[in-house]
């Protein structure tokens, strides 16, 4: 299974290994790495992962992507290992709201946040990698709330990483902000932004772009630009789509986003043949995605914070990954829009792309009031307590879904607890804090706060990676 780039222009383009794209991250032609072609689940082979536990699942949908990174046995007892701590026995479970409307669990990891099934994989998947290698890297990543908390938690006291995650300063939940700033770890720094995400993000990949420095740091990511990000987290998708009678039934699913990669990841398994039959991306009011795929349109605007902030988002990295496989995987086409995009604040689209678009995908913008109605209404009929993502996603379902017969699953993709004034403002009270969420109350925060400015970050990150190994540039 060989990686290509999305803005690989060349024919054939340069093909990467899945153990060389893992550990880069980001292409060094800015572009994000696809696997070659798509791997194919036929009827049969979905049949036989029902009633399979979900590390059995998860490591039979990884495989074909690894290649032989791993051996077998080696392989699954790695997945078997990261999903053992997870609090529920389904790991991913769902529950169902409604005649034909379920809530898909993904809170049930050690951040209480979706973004723990993947990157619980990747902090083993990067020892096991660069110790053959005999490297160490610099992990650079930006948050806008959840990703930051869960790349920490995998990579805390691992000899061979140093973390370095952005997030938004006062753009993030007391919670989100405290799952990154009390952890203890030498190799750990979390650094507030003075900016919006899109700001975060724009200096990670700057940082990407400098080659002496990737190349004395070994940068490394573990944003949803890591396509092993998006690999693990096709997985639940597939043990839904299982779990509600596929490969015989078809599924929907409606998906909080902001950054695309959650969604994205239900895409791949649609076209690796799960039959999904409906995708609904759930926007805020940050709805650079819902006015693409509604109007046809995707222009930059403004970040405004939201009761969901992890999805307060205008420049969607993992969106152009779809751009690549809508524009023919022409890498020269895609780098040239995107060059475009940050240049003119526009997205040149086609009349036919954006039709292909809208053929994939459903979209609803749901704003903070039908947010807030969301949660009330759901905890009134259900006893179901929503955070504000998971009621986007929820709100979303209910307004586009197109066929009421076919089983739409919405993602619940943090605890409530992690939001506490969201919830209180719809219900009244917050939801119960699980023991380790109270416990951070108690812990100190190391808060640093740098200004947005590449020259700065670049400092704070050479002065305080330790022993870097030098490699060459890529």
């Amino acid at each position: 299974m060989p990686y290509i780039s999305t803005r690989d222009g060349r024919a054939p383009p340069a093909r990467l290994s899945f153990e060389d794209a893992l550990v880069a991250g980001l292409a060094a032609d800015g572009g994000l790495y696809v696997p070659e072609a798509w791997p194919r689940f036929d009827a049969a082979a979905l049949k036989a992962l029902a009633g399979k536990s979900y590390a059995e699942i998860a490591a039979a949908v990884m495989e074909p992507f690894i290649e032989n990174t791993l051996a077998r046995d080696a392989w699954q007892r790695l997945v078997a290992e990261a999903y053992r701590g997870f609090t529920h026995e389904a790991v991913a479970p769902l529950k169902q709201l409604g005649a034909s409307l379920w809530l898909m669990e993904l809170f049930h990891g050690p951040t209480l946040a979706f973004k723990d099934y993947a990157l619980q994989i990747l902090g083993p998947l990067f020892d096991a990698v660069l110790a053959r290698r005999g490297e160490r890297v610099t992990v650079i990543g930006a948050t806008s709330g959840d990703t930051g908390s869960a790349a920490i938690e995998a990579c805390r006291d691992r000899s061979s990483i140093d973390i370095f995650i952005l997030y938004p300063h006062r753009r993030v939940s007391d919670v989100q902000r405290r799952q990154m700033t009390t952890v203890d770890s030498a190799n750990v720094h979390a650094v507030a932004i003075e900016g919006t995400f899109d700001d975060c993000q724009d200096l990670v990949k700057a940082m990407f772009a400098d080659g002496p420095f990737r190349a004395r740091l070994n940068l490394s990511a573990v944003n949803s630009i890591n396509w092993a990000r998006i690999m693990a987290q096709v997985v639940y998708y597939v043990a839904a789509a299982v779990a509600l009678g596929a490969p015989e039934r078809p599924v929907g699913f409606a998906v909080p986003t902001g950054n695309f990669g959650n969604v994205y990841a239900a895409h791949v398994a649609r076209r690796m043949g799960v039959p999904i039959a409906e995708l609904i991306i759930g926007t805020n009011r940050n709805d650079i995605l819902a006015r693409f795929i509604n109007q046809g349109r995707m222009t930059i605007g403004a970040v405004e914070p939201s009761l969901s902030p992890s999805m307060d988002i205008q420049v969607s990295s993992n969106f152009e990954r779809l751009y690549f496989e809508l524009a023919a995987r022409d890498g020269a086409a895609v780098a040239a829009a995107f060059r475009a995009f940050r240049e003119t604040g526009a997205l040149p689209a086609s009349p036919a792309l954006w039709q292909e678009a809208r053929a994939l995908f459903a979209a609803h913008r749901v704003d903070d009031d039908e947010t807030r109605a969301t949660i009330r209404e759901t905890w009134r009929a259900t006893g179901e307590l929503l955070d504000p993502h998971g009621a986007v996603a929820v709100a979303a379902a209910r307004a586009v879904r197109r066929d009421p017969q076919v089983p739409m699953v919405a993602l619940a993709c943090a605890h409530p607890a992690k939001f506490p004034e969201a919830v209180t403002s719809a219900v009244g009270f917050p939801a119960t804090p699980p023991p380790r969420l109270a416990a951070l109350l108690r812990r100190p925060e190391r808060i640093t706060v740098l200004p947005n400015e590449l020259a700065a970050v670049e400092r704070f990150v050479r002065e305080r990676a330790r022993r870097p190994q030098e490699v060459a540039t890529p």
